[in-house]
């Protein structure tokens, strides 16, 4: 993935001990020497009023040619772009099979509003600032992280099953946690040997993830800077990657191999046609086993727990009354087909029923900051109703499997 590196370039970038800019720097800035270049890391925390003056305090100082920002250009256009959500078609959505990761998105999201709200911060503020200020004096943008979409597929496609749900456990212990975090404590996080601690804390639980999140975002946020053009550039990165974009800077990147996403696993497609033919092939059996009686019982027990939980599913989301019957019709059948999910057909006709205004969905960061505005806003309602109604039908598909199994067998 790196391309080896000759002695001169690894020389040619170091920590530079020049004397700062007569304005002084932020303490958390890091000078590097970059080809003749001079490149500073400002290291920040992303729930901060400190690192937003620190943002402020290095553009005036060194008058940067370049402002290089830890964004990829969809998180660039959701922080700049009010009106985005505005245009989100949720029929599409559901369509394209990403409710569940827009949920998680909006969840994580209401996570750093509401910490933000306590700390009299916008989450992200210093990246706004960093955008803001490039316009003001006229520097060049650059948006230098890798798209959101690849590190995340990056990061669960080389998951195993239990590590996937381990992450899934921990990921939603720290969205529901109530745990109070305060401006004191963010503030200590930037400190390095803290986030030198958390991050050897994830590596040990997770290393894939921590390679995939991390490690090669460093590499990438590495090579966006080195070929950020101008002689001085300011980047504005979490703290958490200084160490490691200092340590790749006098390396050439191969951008496309961290970009490049590896095939899905097999496995769960072979385990959802494995699990239909199964049923079928016991309820066919069974009926010249055990007569016609035995096998309309199963069918029996079939219908029920799948129709009976994803529409308790698609309830449980304040769905609308066709929404919790068409949850239940479609279970039985979409548990048989995995190229279609209760959930989908349920989330379709909750959009049809109850379709979001273009005020609903503008008010969706807003009203998703606390769990009881997940059910109130229509949008995000849409997402609980596809979630719940496959999560119930999941869990109907394998009580009534192995009930099926117990009698067959």
């Amino acid at each position: 993935m790196t391309i080896p590196e000759t002695e001169s370039d690894t020389k040619s970038v170091a920590a530079a001990a020049a004397t700062p800019p007569a304005g002084g720097l932020p303490a958390r800035a890091t000078v590097c020497a970059v080809d003749g270049r001079t490149v500073y890391l400002l290291g920040t925390a992303h729930v901060s009023r400190e690192s937003v003056a620190d943002v402020e305090a290095i553009v005036a100082a060194v008058r940067p040619e370049t402002i290089c920002v830890e964004l990829c250009p969809a998180r660039l256009q959701a922080l700049t772009r009010r009106d985005a959500w505005q245009k989100m078609d949720i029929v599409q959505v559901i369509r394209k099979r990403q409710a569940v990761f827009l949920l998680a998105q909006l969840a994580l999201s209401s996570f750093y509003r509401q910490l933000g709200d306590r700390l009299g911060v916008e989450p992200g503020a210093e990246m706004l600032a960093g955008v803001t200020l490039a316009e003001e004096i006229g520097a060049r943008l650059v948006a230098a992280d890798r798209p959101i979409d690849i590190t995340l597929k990056r990061v669960w496609r080389n998951l195993g099953w239990w590590q996937k749900l381990k992450m899934s456990a921990h990921l939603l212990a720290g969205i529901i946690s109530n745990e109070s975090v305060d401006e004191e404590t963010i503030e200590e996080l930037k400190e390095k040997d803290q986030l030198d601690h958390a991050l050897d804390a994830v590596g040990s639980e997770f290393p894939e993830v921590k390679r995939r999140l991390i490690d090669e975002r460093d590499q990438y946020l590495a090579e966006k800077i080195r070929q950020a053009p101008g002689k001085t550039v300011v980047a504005v990165v979490g703290a958490g990657h200084v160490a490691g974009i200092v340590r790749h800077l006098p390396e050439v990147q191969d951008l496309a191999a961290l970009e490049e996403l590896p095939p899905p696993s097999p496995l769960p497609r072979i385990i959802g046609w494995l699990i239909p033919v199964l049923v079928i092939g016991m309820l066919v059996t069974g009926f010249f086993r055990y007569g016609g009686q035995h096998t309309m019982e199963s069918i029996s027990i079939w219908l029920l727990a799948n129709g009976l939980l994803a529409g308790i599913g698609a309830a449980a989301a304040f769905g609308h009354p066709l929404t919790v019957l068409s949850a239940m019709a479609a279970a039985p059948l979409t548990s048989l087909n995995p190229l279609v999910a209760a959930g989908w057909v349920a989330g379709l006709v909750q959009a049809f029923v109850h379709r979001p205004t273009v005020a609903d969905l503008e008010n969706l960061p807003q009203a998703t900051s606390s769990v009881a505005g997940f059910w109130r806003n229509p949008a995000s309602r849409i997402l609980l109703v596809v979630v719940l109604a496959n999560l119930g039908s999941s869990l109907g598909t394998l009580i009534s499997g192995s009930w099926i199994a117990a009698r067959f067998f």
